[in-house]
């Protein structure tokens, strides 16, 4: 035993004397390998931080308010209008606009998004994450309730069916395809991005999520079936619904 360590130590000078250094092989990184899911603690910190957690719920949510006092006095009625005014006639120039617009509105539908959930639920329970399941089935249905509560507490009327580029039922304040989809999406969009270790990860995923809650928005307004302040107070009210509901998912992980 005392000769192996003997031998082991004066290999090590003879190494040191020849100045040589064991250098490892340069193996080419693996661009087709996907990162793997980050441990539950890291995912939690990268669920709270890309929403910056309950300050910007409550920013978000005084600019709800705001927007529905504006609405309640009359205010920003000439601004509204004329944004429906324009989106008519860029309707009018650009047909292949608003069939655009109206593809684009659908990912913000009832029936959608009620698609969307369900997978999402479904797929949150066979894997073993019932809690978080149902967190995300009582936030989509309690949105959906709180929103339509919101419509009839404002009582706002819609824009002009002769403005519109679709004739749509209901009352307007906020815009429910505008709510429901910043609520959604965020949602979904932040709990997947807290699965992926790489930060460029999470900024594709929560880009993408915030892309399509903008597209479905503004969509409404292309069309005219939503005055601008309800899309803008929609995706107020479902970005702070977002966060609010992610810091309940986040003490469910844990």
């Amino acid at each position: 035993m005392t000769g192996d360590a003997g031998d082991g130590g004066d290999g090590g000078d003879g190494g040191a004397r020849g100045g040589g250094t064991h250098v490892a092989p340069h193996v080419a990184p693996d661009w087709t390998t996907h990162a793997e899911p980050a441990p539950p603690r890291a995912r939690m910190r990268a669920l709270s931080r890309p929403l910056l957690a309950g300050f910007a719920a409550l920013v978000l949510l005084v600019g709800f308010a705001a927007l529905a006092g504006l609405v309640l006095a009359g205010d920003p009625h000439a601004l509204d209008l004329a944004a429906i005014e324009a989106a008519q006639s860029l309707r009018a120039s650009h047909p292949t606009f608003a069939r655009a617009m109206t593809d684009a509105s659908a990912l913000g539908s009832t029936t959608v998004l009620t698609l969307v959930v369900v997978l999402a639920v479904g797929h949150l329970v066979l894997s073993g994450h019932r809690l978080l399941g149902l967190v995300v089935a009582v936030s989509a249905l309690g949105g959906s309730t709180l929103v339509t509560a919101l419509k009839v507490a404002v009582g706002r009327v819609r824009p002009d069916s002769r403005l519109a580029g679709a004739v749509v039922d209901g009352l307007s304040f906020p815009s429910g395809h505008a709510t429901m989809s910043a609520a959604i999406y965020l949602t979904l969009g932040a709990l997947i991005a807290s699965t992926r270790a790489r930060r460029r990860e999470q900024a594709w995923v929560l880009g993408g999520a915030a892309a399509i809650a903008a597209l479905v928005g503004a969509s409404r307004v292309a069309l005219g079936v939503h005055w601008p302040t309800d899309v803008l107070a929609g995706w107020a009210f479902g970005a702070a619904w977002a966060i609010a509901w992610l810091w309940i998912a986040r003490s469910v992980i844990r």
